[in-house]
């Protein structure tokens, strides 16, 4: 929970509790009250956690008070106005619920080190560098390119491969590299990908020719290594499997709310200000018909009070068995049916007591809307103050939700009232607040009852959304099987599909696949590759029907080009030289041309042409 918190010479109003530290003619030493809790202040055990020499017995002082004379008290006195009977029993269930009861050994641990120091404890982790580049087949002939090209723009790239002396020898000893096999999903370790973000996919099966070929390739029909079927699309399916929690969805990843015709909910439960006295109370239900469809919602209602120095409501989930990894996502998305106040949210990635809360703002309008929330708009605020030395905020860690409408007006005290549930309190809190942060108000509290319906909850990915996924294909996978085609004049690729294990049918497969997957995808298909430079004029075509040759490395800079390209999203295209094949194409390397605007290509491009348009179901095509 987030406490905001004022000392006590800021109040003016007369219903508001005050601590008063009279002195008398005790020796008590006088014990700073911002250093002191409602529930320490009760505690029988107040003495081993304060290291006081003599025990003290707080006196509640009301205006009708008929104590003793206050000289003869030794001890703070505490005077408090709209106090109600608190639900001890809430209060245990509560601790329950979420963690069992705390471990009193830590608990006093806790304490002590707190009060003997102002400061917060150590903060979450700074979350490690993401945007790496993964590049799968990095030894082939546009895979090592591709590196190149990464280096080159200074991009961070990390090299898949199956054989680490080759992969060092070939590409330098200092490489970011981890050894896997794409046919064998077992070697694909979720390690490996931590702080991938994108992926250019470079593997292929290996085509040679026989011995004695001829210049036209006509004995072109050997598989060396693994067979098409494994590489090309078993292996495409281990590769999206073992990288899209990294590189993301493009319809973002549900939390809570409706996923495939199935409403995902979550384990939520109350936690209110009874952990600290209040009598604010609150509850989640889920309601069938009560989204904007008539469909299913959540439902989060309830009542906040101010009494008892007391003010939120809250929900929150149970802690989830494997913490949710958001890294590829830019910020949650709320639908709710909004009420014209503001929000907060709140975002939890440690495991401590009382730690750094990742803190966002949002105003809501009547009626339903979607919130967006950027996790770079989150700032770290420590109860209720801005944390500027902070980490920047790691969405890879979270363990549960939490929703809260809340009000917290402590004069005295500094942070101790949820003391016993900031166990594992790594959660998301959606806050109604009387605060912002740093002592500003927000205008829009107003105490009393309230409802928020919620119907989703779910991380996106932010607007333009560029391709994270580049699979280099080839040109020609969907035309073995096309009607009315002349064999005799298509590659030998084409013209040797079934002979060369059905190579093209399952390149073609594997781009179903990707596809298929959700991922944000570009998928490239290059006619024959060649060893020239980079640097002829281009064409880009679609339905596969080109043919011709291209570089290889300026395959490498088209696919580095389209992972920043929302041109290239989720585009199928082929794309061959301007020069034909019986010209060599040549370049000045004292006077190389310049690098090309690959956008002014990508820009002509159209949504679902892949040339499998043209295509009759046929039982070849498996």
């Amino acid at each position: 929970m987030e406490c905001h918190c004022l000392h006590s010479a800021q109040m003016s109003s007369s219903s508001a509790p005050q601590v008063i530290n009279l002195q008398g003619y005790s020796s008590t030493p006088r014990i700073p009250n911002k250093t002191l809790s409602p529930w320490l202040l009760s505690s029988p055990h107040s003495k081993p956690f304060l290291g006081l020499n003599d025990r003290f017995h707080p006196i509640i002082y009301t205006e009708n008070s008929s104590h003793l004379s206050l000289r003869r008290y030794r001890g703070p006195i505490l005077a408090q106005a709209r106090f109600q009977p608190w639900d001890f029993e809430r209060f245990v269930k509560t601790l329950y619920f979420f963690n069992g009861p705390p471990n009193p050994a830590k608990l006093f641990e806790f304490l002590i080190e707190r009060f003997s120091s102002t400061k917060p404890s150590e903060a979450a982790k700074a979350m490690e560098a993401s945007g790496i580049v993964l590049v799968a087949g990095a030894t082939g002939g546009v895979g090592r390119r591709v590196v190149d090209v990464l280096r080159k723009k200074g991009m961070p790239a990390r090299v898949l491969a199956r054989n680490e002396e080759k992969a060092r020898r070939m590409l330098g000893p200092d490489v970011d590299l981890v050894i896997g096999d794409l046919t064998k999903e077992n070697t694909l370790v979720p390690e490996h990908f931590k702080g991938v973000k994108y992926v250019i996919n470079a593997a292929s099966v290996i085509v040679g020719p026989k011995e004695g070929d001829t210049p036209d390739r006509a004995k072109y029909s050997q598989i060396k290594g693994d067979s098409p079927e494994m590489v090309e699309y078993i292996g495409m399916r281990n590769l999206i499997n073992a990288v899209k929690e990294g590189v993301g969805l493009r319809n973002g990843k549900v939390l809570f709310g409706l996923e495939d015709n199935t409403f995902k909910d979550l384990a939520w439960g109350a936690l209110d200000d009874v952990v600290m006295g209040g009598v604010s109370e609150s509850t989640f239900l889920i309601d069938p018909t009560g989204s904007e469809n008539g469909g299913t919602t959540g439902l989060f209602k309830g009542t906040v009070s101010t009494a008892n120095n007391g003010g939120f409501t809250s929900i929150r989930t149970k802690n989830f068995a494997i913490p949710v990894n958001l890294s590829a996502y830019d910020g949650l998305e709320l639908r709710l049916n909004g009420d014209g106040r503001r929000y907060k949210l709140i975002v939890r990635t440690s495991s401590d007591w009382d730690t750094i809360g990742y803190t966002s703002s949002f105003d809501t309008v009547e009626g339903w809307q979607s919130i967006r929330l950027l996790f770079s708009s989150f700032r770290p605020v420590f109860r209720a103050r801005t944390v500027f030395d902070a980490p920047t905020f790691d969405p890879s860690k979270i363990l549960s939700l939490q929703a809260c409408f809340y009000y917290i007006f402590f004069p005295s005290f500094s942070g101790f009232t949820s003391i016993f549930v900031m166990v594992d309190a790594i959660y998301f809190q959606l806050m109604f607040s009387k605060f912002e942060y740093d002592g500003k108000l927000n205008p829009t509290f107003v105490e009393g009852a309230f409802q928020l319906p919620v119907s989703s909850i779910w991380a996106f990915i932010k607007d333009p959304i560029t391709p994270r996924f580049v699979h280099v294909s080839s040109a020609g996978v969907t035309r073995p099987d096309r009607p009315g085609l002349d064999l005799s004049k298509q590659p030998p690729a084409v013209r040797l599909n079934k002979e060369l294990g059905f190579i093209l049918t399952f390149k073609l497969k594997g781009e179903d696949l990707l596809r298929e997957s959700g991922v944000p995808y570009a998928i490239v298909r290059p006619c024959a590759l060649t060893e020239e430079p980079a640097g002829a004029d281009l064409i880009f075509d679609q339905g596969d029907n080109i043919t011709g040759k291209i570089s290889r490395e300026e395959i490498a800079w088209i696919c580095v080009a389209a992972l920043g390209s929302p041109y290239a999203l989720d585009k199928t295209f082929e794309v061959k030289s301007v020069i034909p094949f019986s010209e060599p194409f040549t370049i000045d390397p004292e006077n190389p041309p310049p690098e090309k605007d690959y956008d002014l290509y990508f820009k002509n491009l159209k949504d679902g042409i892949t040339g499998k348009e043209l295509l009759e179901r046929s039982p070849a095509l498996l």
